[in-house]
């Protein structure tokens, strides 16, 4: 009986080691995986904190800007949408609204020179 004991309890311990040797192995990767990490991004500027992109007064006008724009065509597709049940027109509508959205915002938005 106590044979019995010794060897499962061997076999545990052997289960164990080889978790810890698992464990500690995978450890070890993540380490040099970070430390790669920061070696890389080390030489790379820090971007600005609490700004997602420009937030001058003219970056704030090109999105009003750009914001008005999508909703007009927006609302004209959804237009199309609701007046043609068939597919063929609300997929010209789309093709000719991607196509004609630069020359909108600028007959929208042209600034006198």
């Amino acid at each position: 009986m106590s044979r019995e004991r010794a060897r499962r309890r061997a076999e545990r311990e052997r289960e164990r080691a080889e978790q810890a040797a698992a464990r500690a192995a995978e450890s070890e990767r993540r380490e040099r995986r970070e430390a790669r990490r920061r070696a890389v991004t080390s030489r790379l500027p820090l971007p600005a904190r609490g700004s997602k992109g420009p937030s001058g007064v003219l970056a704030q006008r090109r999105r009003h800007e750009l914001t008005m724009t999508a909703i007009l065509l927006g609302l004209v597709n959804l237009v199309v949408w609701l007046a043609f049940s068939d597919w063929a027109p609300r997929l010209l509508a789309l093709l000719v609204t991607v196509l004609v959205a630069p020359v909108v915002h600028l007959l929208l938005f042209r600034r006198p020179r």
